[in-house]
């Protein structure tokens, strides 16, 4: 078992938190453990996730940012004994496989979600696959996103896509200001489904393809689907679960 390590985004507030957590930690008795603390946002978390992909380690996010949905609020007084119950939740991220109009192909990872969006003032022309079936022959809009349920919260949600829980094991679908047909709402789909999304007329009508934060500009063919050999364990504190915070979000939809 190594120490604790600290990864620290560089805005003031993420090192104050930084430097009182090291002088806690370094008086603690749990000096020692398998985790990871992660100070800043939600961008920054991603970021830190994705680099640690291959890592058996716990990830126990402190909030600097905004609202920090994947993260945890600081409390000087109560992080140890944070720490020591909190509640852990294993989630496997979508992989983005791009080819663009060169034929180049390249693969991210997206815990959260992955966008396809307009690339110009013309609106995007998609045909969407699940599997062998057809999704959708041909949809105009500004994009479509598909979603996990722990990014079902996040641009998801402000597309009006459906809020997923945890343990679902369900993608969303969701188009991005559909054109044609205009009351398409998207679909729900199994987390083993694995989703194509072709650009019908790239010339014309070019589209990026985005990864969480990650853009590969001037795709053709996209193929997205879960991969189950990557688990990111992250911590949250009792009171303060991923479920729960999914929850308060449903629960928030359905009375706005």
């Amino acid at each position: 078992m190594k120490k604790i390590q600290i990864i620290s985004d560089k805005n003031l507030k993420s090192q104050k938190i930084k430097s009182s957590l090291i002088k806690i930690l370094d008086k603690s008795k749990t000096s020692k453990a398998n985790i990871i603390i992660v100070i800043g946002g939600d961008g920054f978390m991603l970021k830190t996730l994705k680099k640690h992909k291959n890592s058996k380690k716990f990830f126990y996010g402190i909030n600097s940012g905004n609202y920090g949905f994947l993260m945890n609020k600081f409390s000087s007084k109560a992080i140890i004994k944070n720490l020591s119950k909190s509640n852990v939740i294993s989630i496997s991220p979508l992989e983005m496989t791009v080819k663009n109009i060169k034929n180049q192909i390249r693969k991210f990872l997206a815990i959260n979600e992955v966008s396809i969006l307009r690339q110009s003032r013309q609106a995007a022309s998609l045909s969407i696959k699940h599997g062998s079936k057809q999704v959708i022959k041909r949809l105009v809009s500004d994009g479509v996103l598909v979603s996990t349920p722990a990014g079902s919260t996040a641009y998801n949600l402000s597309v009006h896509g459906p809020i997923l829980s945890l343990n679902s094991k369900k993608l969303s679908i969701s188009p991005i200001s559909p054109f044609r047909p205009r009351r398409w709402k998207g679909k729900v789909v199994s987390y083993k489904s694995k989703i194509t999304i072709k650009n019908l007329n790239p010339k014309k009508r070019p589209i990026s393809a985005v990864a969480d934060n990650i853009e590969i500009r001037n795709a053709k063919d996209i193929i997205v689907k879960t991969n189950q050999s990557i688990k990111f364990n992250l911590m949250y504190d009792k009171n303060r679960s991923l479920q729960k915070k999914i929850k308060i979000e449903q629960l928030r939809k359905e009375t706005s």
